[in-house]
């Protein structure tokens, strides 16, 4: 690398459009260098007028051929190991979106190819680049607000998803799961952010309220314990609107407590009066872009790697085998394995 990384995108869906605004955002640390899409046309409108990226059918091609540095993948869920460990595998750094993958032998496979190849893997955890998140982080950090003893998090919306319209999602075989697997991805990780600890073991309740025909859940609610004895809950759906007034993300410790909408932060230490910060808004993914790639330049580990994104899936697939059990159930980890996926 010289003082940009060259990046390749993997998959022209959906997410990818807000990727590669990501990269014009940054032209001084990111150039936008080749797109992998077996669908030209999608392809093509997320390349639009810049002819120096080059298109390929299939990414391992890209992979083999393109002159890059680091991969972005924006693929199906059922579609991220594999791509992860071939580009690994090749050398290149890999930024993935959610969900890191859908088991623990395909994260026990990454988090070989990671320690094989060296390279960093990135996961695509936008939402800790909202400068509410980030003020949070610190202040919890430094110790303001002393030991955490609670930390819940919420992400709900009525989804206008039909049959035709959720394609691939609607499987489980291919999405993973339901919506905790993909939206509730978000407030799983945000809850662990701001926990700062590992997920022990986890309980939850799994719902169908409306979106009757996928084969998952399209509402979840998820309580789990850490092992610096915090607790964190998570509300997280598709069929509905969460209440007026609910927040983002809310923490209790113990010298004070803080709340936020996602753009507001407000504050209070015990005794003092409380303090209210309001942040502009930001484009998350372009500040996820550029700590991507200021993490490669500078050599330095990024916010969050395939490490933290195995652990949120942990704490996923225990609340998928906690409802099912109808228990407590222990957050699984990765054993490692040389065997492919």
């Amino acid at each position: 690398m010289s003082d940009k990384i060259r990046i390749g995108l993997i998959g022209a869906g959906g997410i990818a459009g807000a990727h590669v605004a990501g990269y014009r955002r940054n032209p001084e640390s990111v150039i936008f260098a080749a797109i992998a899409d077996p669908v030209r046309a999608n392809a093509e409108r997320r390349r639009g007028d810049d002819g120096g990226v080059v298109i390929f059918e299939d990414y391992r091609t890209m992979i083999a051929e393109a002159d890059l540095d680091a991969v972005d993948i924006c693929l199906p869920h059922h579609l991220h190991a594999e791509a992860i460990i071939a580009a690994a595998e090749a050398g290149l750094h890999v930024l993935v979106e959610k969900p890191l993958c859908m088991t623990m032998t395909e994260a026990a496979a990454i988090a070989d190819a990671a320690e094989r190849s060296g390279v960093t893997i990135m996961c695509a955890h936008n939402q800790l680049f909202l400068p509410a998140v980030s003020e949070a982080k610190r202040l919890i950090d430094d110790g303001v607000f002393g030991r955490v003893y609670e930390v819940r998090t919420t992400d709900s919306f009525y989804n206008d998803f039909t049959p035709e319209s959720m394609g691939w999602r609607a499987s489980a075989a291919t999405a993973g799961g339901g919506e905790l697997i993909d939206t509730g991805y978000h407030p799983v990780y945000l809850l662990q952010h701001l926990a700062g600890a590992i997920p022990v073991e986890v309980t939850a309740m799994l719902s169908r309220h409306r979106l009757d025909f996928m084969e998952g859940e399209d509402s979840a609610q998820v309580l789990v314990r850490y092992d610096n004895g915090a607790v964190g809950v998570v509300t997280t759906g598709w069929a509905y609107d969460a209440a007026p007034g609910t927040e983002k993300f809310s923490l209790v410790a113990e010298r004070g407590s803080l709340s936020s909408d996602g753009v507001t932060l407000t504050y209070r230490l015990r005794g003092q009066d409380p303090v209210v910060l309001d942040f502009e808004p930001v484009h998350d993914i372009a500040a996820e872009v550029a700590h991507f790639a200021e993490s490669l330049l500078s050599g330095r580990r990024p916010i969050h790697t395939h490490v933290e994104g195995i652990d949120v899936l942990g704490v996923i697939l225990a609340a998928y085998e906690s409802d099912r059990s109808r228990s407590f159930a222990p957050v699984p980890r990765v054993r490692a394995t040389t065997s492919a996926v």
